[in-house]
């Protein structure tokens, strides 16, 4: 083997769990909660647990988080189970959507139409006055593919953090065009992304996976 072909494969085996916080009453609601700090549902802290259990298989070694409480809560149930610490990060936030924060779907319809419908289009949209997609993956996935460095080899990180948050950084480390990340469809609550390292860089291995399909109940959409 080559020296070249060494440094292609360090790290090879190596996974991203991108795991999405439980529910809170602003899913059910379908609010845009962006980085209002929204406190899990009973059934968000029960959805946890559950999936804790099963993620508890892959044998994490890393735990990284973002600071609400909607997903630093979610994170904790892994981590009890894991006697892992968790690393919390405000870059693993929620887009920031300024006036769009704390409305419903059909509220972001009837009063900002015309942004609504150019974000679909997949063009650069400042929803609200706030983030475009690209600075969020721009604070997000350095902070990830930084505790990735630091995983042994087939080690395993968990990325506790949020519907848009994940989509954008799951785009930027699969080189994706930004037009393109809404082709990546919406996690449900408590589901989970897996990225897997391979010699040309991330691959999605798995997409919104934890359970049978469920509704995806107030993703950044």
């Amino acid at each position: 083997m080559t020296s070249s072909e060494a440094s292609a494969g360090k790290g090879r085996g190596r996974r991203i769990i991108l795991w999405r916080h439980g529910q809170t009453a602003w899913n059910v609601e379908r609010r845009f909660q962006g980085t209002t700090d929204v406190e899990l549902t009973e059934t968000g802290v029960a959805q946890a647990r559950r999936a804790a259990r099963l993620l508890v298989a892959l044998k994490p070694d890393a735990i990284v988080a973002s600071d609400l409480k909607r997903a630093a809560n979610t994170a904790a149930e892994l981590a009890a189970l894991t006697d892992l610490d968790v690393t919390h990060d405000e870059a693993l936030r929620e887009t920031y959507a300024g006036a769009w924060q704390g409305l419903t779907h059909e509220e972001i319809i009837a009063r900002y139409d015309a942004e609504y419908t150019a974000w679909k289009r997949g063009e650069p949209v400042r929803r609200g006055g706030g983030e475009l997609e690209t600075e969020v993956a721009d604070r997000a996935a350095p902070v990830v593919l930084r505790h990735a460095e630091k995983l042994p080899q087939d080690g395993t990180l968990v990325v506790v953090s949020h519907g848009g948050t994940i989509r954008t950084t799951i785009g930027r480390l699969l080189a994706l065009d930004s037009h393109n990340w809404e082709s990546l469809g919406g996690l449900s609550n408590c589901c989970w992304s897996v990225l897997g390292e391979g010699a040309r860089g991330w691959r999605l291995l798995e997409h919104n996976a934890g359970t049978l399909p469920e509704p995806v109940l107030g993703d950044d959409d």
